[in-house]
């Protein structure tokens, strides 16, 4: 039996208070959408939670985990991805995608020249990067913007990539000159 193919709605990354409310950084578009899909798991989904958005603190969500009560049992959840399946997300508009469907595609130049394959996607505050595992099995990242990724393609498995130049690269360019 196939795994069932999860996507992460968010991450509890810090305790509030004394009794048992998580920080919890939301990855969904509305940050609200986080309770809006029932129960989520953890990523093996052997635990479940129930989750009630009961504020903020500066840009994290405070939530209530039911069955967590205290500053002690909440700590223990610091790291803990919170999943949900991905059949119970809505479908996606032609030209909109989840990261994870993004994960294990073929990265091509625009030329089809294979580059790697998507390693993650990340997002550090200034906008989201797209780290790729290079043929050579180094890992590269790229602003993941239509200027660096300008093609995505589901169906086929792959996108096109316009790969950055380093500032060695150039420099040795120019000595040689």
């Amino acid at each position: 039996m196939a795994a069932v193919a999860k996507v992460c709605l968010g991450a509890i990354v810090g305790v509030h208070g004394i009794r048992g409310e998580v920080k919890v950084k939301s990855f969904t578009e509305n940050e609200n959408d986080l309770t809006g899909y029932g129960m989520l798991s953890d990523e093996s989904g052997n635990r479940l939670f129930e989750l009630k958005i009961v504020g903020h603190s500066k840009e994290l969500l405070r939530v209530k985990i039911k069955g967590v009560d205290d500053r002690n049992a909440a700590e223990t959840l610091i790291g803990t991805g919170l999943y949900i399946e991905r059949t119970k997300l809505p479908q996606t508009a032609e030209d909109e995608f989840y990261h994870t469907d993004l994960i294990g595609l073929m990265a091509l130049t625009a030329q089809g020249e294979k580059v790697g394959t998507i390693n993650a996607l990340y997002n550090f505050g200034a906008g989201d990067l797209i780290e790729i595992r290079t043929s050579e099995n180094r890992l590269e990242m790229l602003p993941f913007t239509k200027e660096y990724v300008p093609t995505i393609n589901l169906k086929e498995g792959y996108i096109i990539v316009k790969m950055m130049q380093y500032a060695a690269d150039i420099e040795g360019e120019t000595s040689e000159s």
